[in-house]
């Protein structure tokens, strides 16, 4: 028998503002099964008041640890998974509430909100070690069945995955050659970019605008929300998708809609 799943991710940039304004309703429309969130910005008993008006949902939540109202994700699943696992088991690099995994009978489905390079990429060093270690960590889950892994991974992989790359190119967080190259590795490791895979070439099509100079009314975005899959689930995906039109954080939604 054939199972439908419907998944989304979407980067809330805090969820405790983001329920103030048309969440609740917008999640109803998805009509996700599973939804991922990142940068939920909230210690975990505030993420669970926050999204209790979603009670149809079985919600798991990672917080930092490092900083209060800082990073974190949120999984919110109709099915209850076999096994949650938080974090990728390194110190330095679980300080900040930034992986969640769920492991179901025929997939893992991991969140993440990947460490930003920072202005003046004073965390470019921090982002190469995240990278690989993060690399690591799916690899090794994809060698005991396939994986899944979603959210705001900082990163515009090629050049049409943002509006402005020339100007951008080694200077700006998210469009560096060391961040570029992290992601390149980990397709290499087996995995796919879903978006990519049914749009290879399809241009302006992106998740996150900056709140300054209209970029959002401009469209001058950057496409660094991704569905990431283990090739070998490729045949059993039907549709990987952007929305846009989905409003409330200064990234929109992400989806992916996969048969197992």
């Amino acid at each position: 028998m054939v199972t439908k799943i419907n998944l989304i991710s979407w980067n809330v940039n805090g969820v405790r503002a983001i329920v103030k304004k048309d969440f609740i309703s917008q999640v109803k429309s998805l009509n996700p099964d599973i939804i991922c969130l990142q940068e939920t910005k909230a210690q975990k008993e505030e993420v669970r008041a926050a999204l209790s008006l979603l009670p149809e949902y079985k919600t798991y939540v990672n917080a930092s640890k490092a900083r209060k109202g800082y990073s974190g994700t949120a999984i919110l699943t109709k099915s209850e998974p076999i096994q949650v696992n938080y974090d990728i088991q390194i110190t330095k690099h679980d300080q900040e509430g930034r992986v969640i995994t769920l492991e179901y009978p025929d997939f893992y489905l991991v969140t993440v909100y990947v460490p930003n390079s920072g202005r003046g990429l004073v965390r470019l060093e921090y982002r190469k070690t995240w990278d690989k270690a993060f690399r690591r960590y799916l690899r090794n889950l994809d060698q005991k069945k396939p994986v899944i892994a979603c959210g705001d991974f900082n990163v515009a992989h090629q050049s049409i995955d943002l509006a402005n790359p020339k100007p951008n190119y080694d200077k700006t967080a998210g469009y560096t050659q060391v961040e570029i190259d992290g992601f390149s590795k980990l397709l290499k490791d087996g995995f796919l970019d879903s978006f990519r895979y049914f749009n290879p070439e399809t241009i302006k099509a992106y998740s996150y605008w900056s709140y300054m100079f209209n970029a959002r009314e401009n469209n001058t975005g950057w496409r660094i929300d991704y569905f990431i899959c283990s090739n070998r689930l490729s045949n059993q995906l039907s549709e990987s998708a952007i929305y846009p039109n989905y409003t409330g954080s200064d990234h929109c939604p992400v989806g992916l809609k996969i048969e197992l």
